[in-house]
């Protein structure tokens, strides 16, 4: 079951921080304090539904080991995936992909930031 353009910005709209807003045309992308965490191809696109998103570095390889993913045009050396076959994979491994992707930049912030959008203590 491929991930849609509406579970996309439900998922991820609800986070502290998240905002979403059009790029280069066709990619809905997600940021948190305007730092990108993930993407996806909207309609409109020639590549339409697939999902760009930054994962842990000691991950990168092993996620593009498996099929339907790639490392992301562009973004790999920051070890961001693509998942170029968005069926292959179930809602619920959408959504840990998504959660771990905010949490790494979310992480990255600073603390007093991280402590205002309700992060830490």
């Amino acid at each position: 079951m491929a991930i849609s353009e509406a579970q996309f910005r439900n998922r991820v709209e609800a986070w502290p921080g998240v905002t979403l807003d059009v790029k280069w045309g066709d990619h809905l992308v997600a940021s948190v304090d305007a730092k990108m965490f993930a993407m996806f191809n909207r309609a409109d696109s020639a590549r339409a539904g697939q999902l760009h998103f930054k994962v842990e570095d000691e991950l990168f390889l092993a996620l593009t080991e498996q099929p339907g993913i790639a490392p992301a045009m562009y973004l790999a050396r920051a070890k961001w995936v693509t998942v170029v076959e968005p069926k292959r994979y179930p809602m619920s491994w959408y959504g840990e992909r998504l959660r771990g992707a905010y949490e790494i930049i979310a992480g990255k912030l600073s603390k007093k930031r991280q402590r205002e959008l309700g992060l830490t203590s």
